[in-house]
């Protein structure tokens, strides 16, 4: 069994989500320096405007589960679209730091959203066999997106626009923007909320495109139909059943500990982080496209094998490679606090591209698959956007706190960092289970969920 060309199609183009997604929470890395000198901000205040896309995401997440449910994954994809261009020209064209903060809220709900939607998408119209490496296509897309931001950065950098810098490194996210709006027309519904929708013969339809678990269209109906088992529930059931209770938990903590890595605190302040270490501006945008490209290497890696290997094999090399690199980082930050030298720079630099490459192995490219994986039918879009919220949450929480936190202990927050990922260690060995080659309808079964 190959991917055929319209699920790969529709893959790629729903994972355009996650470009944006990359491209917008990466973009602000670049223009914090100038952010905090244009609009006069304190530590506590730059780490708010950071933030406050993250805040959006928070709102983008937890409230994208009903409308994707009752208007269907496609629908919803075109309304993140439209999202993501007017916070691109709106956060270039802000004319004050309350519009800013608007404008980047705005991009916050489409990321929000797009972190839901584009891999509940692809791991819906896709059999067992290539979900994981499909859905990992958005995580894929997320790096490209964060590359294409850090060397988007880097480049307008060169040209010396002075004040205007900053606005030109926003607003070029409006042309990918525009694009992934106009390819979604190309793009067929999921066959799993026409089944909810009880809209069986376009379900199959779809299903005759982009293949199936049975191997099977009728098969295929016949276990979606039961798994949905719309006689006795319906997709406006408690979230928070009993019944739920493993799914909930697992999507739970695979997103707390994502966060608890301290990613986001790399991706939002890799320039400042790098001039903590004794890194020049320009030089610190040039490293930070160095993360980037390590990123997008580990990344095309982890795509390779997820299905082979299996998701919680990853995850382990992942935390460990995590372990080690902040431990490296915090102990340097200790030994050097802001007297850095080259040598140590140097060190920083190298754990943090070792860190970059066990996040981007591990749990960059497991945590959307997983949670796509994880739901019955029924509450998937529910279940996922709760995931996808505490993942959003904790981001936020630890964007808006590591400026304070550097500003009075160096790189201290690493180490705890490094303290947690301890912890999740534990959790991929004794809790988390292996989602490989399981189709969504068998998945419910595994956790016992009638």
């Amino acid at each position: 069994m190959k991917i055929n060309i319209v699920l790969l199609r529709s893959t790629i183009i729903a994972a355009l989500g996650g470009l944006l997604f990359g491209f917008d929470t990466a973009v602000i890395s670049g223009t914090t320096g100038w952010l905090q000198d244009v609009f006069s901000l304190s530590s506590a205040e730059l780490g708010f405007t950071v933030a406050s896309a993250l805040i959006g995401t928070i709102i983008g997440a937890i409230g994208i589960g009903k409308p994707t449910d009752k208007y269907g994954r496609k629908k919803i994809l075109f309304v993140v679209a439209i999202l993501y261009f007017v916070s691109a020209v709106g956060s270039a064209f802000a004319w004050d730091w309350y519009s800013f903060l608007f404008f980047r809220l705005i991009g916050g709900i489409g990321v929000g959203g797009a972190s839901v939607v584009s891999p509940m998408y692809i791991a819906e119209i896709s059999p067992a066999k290539f979900r994981g490496r499909l859905v990992a296509i958005t995580q894929l897309n997320i790096v490209l997106g964060m590359l294409m931001a850090y060397f988007s950065n880097y480049f307008i950098s060169t040209f010396n626009l002075g004040a205007f810098e900053w606005r030109w490194m926003f607003g070029v996210e409006a042309f990918p923007a525009l694009m992934f709006f106009f390819l979604l027309f190309f793009t067929p519904c999921s066959p799993r909320w026409l089944m909810a929708k009880k809209r069986v013969d376009e379900a199959k339809e779809v299903l005759a495109k982009c293949g199936t678990d049975e191997g099977n269209i009728e098969e295929e109906i016949e276990a979606i139909q039961s798994s949905l088992d719309v006689e006795h529930h319906t997709t406006k059931e408690p979230l928070f059943a009993k019944k739920y209770f493993t799914p909930l938990s697992l999507a739970i903590a695979i997103a707390i500990f994502n966060q608890l890595s301290g990613i986001n605190a790399v991706l939002y302040y890799a320039p400042k982080i790098f001039e903590m270490a004794g890194a020049g501006g320009e030089s610190a945008l040039l490293q930070s496209v160095a993360i980037g490209g390590t990123f997008l290497i580990f990344t095309i890696a982890a795509l390779g094998v997820i299905d082979h290997f299996g998701r919680k094999f990853l995850m382990l090399i992942g935390t460990v490679g995590y372990i080690i690199s902040l431990a490296i980082i915090g102990g340097t930050f200790y030994m050097y606090g802001t007297d850095f030298t080259e040598a140590s720079g140097t060190i920083v630099l190298i754990s943090l591209l070792l860190f970059v490459a066990s996040h981007a192995f591990g749990q960059g490219a497991v945590i959307w698959v997983f949670l796509s994986e994880v739901f019955p039918n029924r509450i998937r879009a529910r279940g996922q956007a709760l995931g996808s919220f505490t993942h959003w949450f904790m981001a936020a929480l630890i964007a808006w706190t590591f400026p304070i936190i550097a500003e009075v202990s160096g790189g201290h927050a690493f180490t705890f960092y490094a303290i947690c990922m301890v912890g999740q260690l534990f959790w991929v060995i004794f809790v988390m289970p292996e989602t490989k080659g399981i189709s969504l309808e068998q998945m419910q079964k595994k956790f016992g969920i009638e």
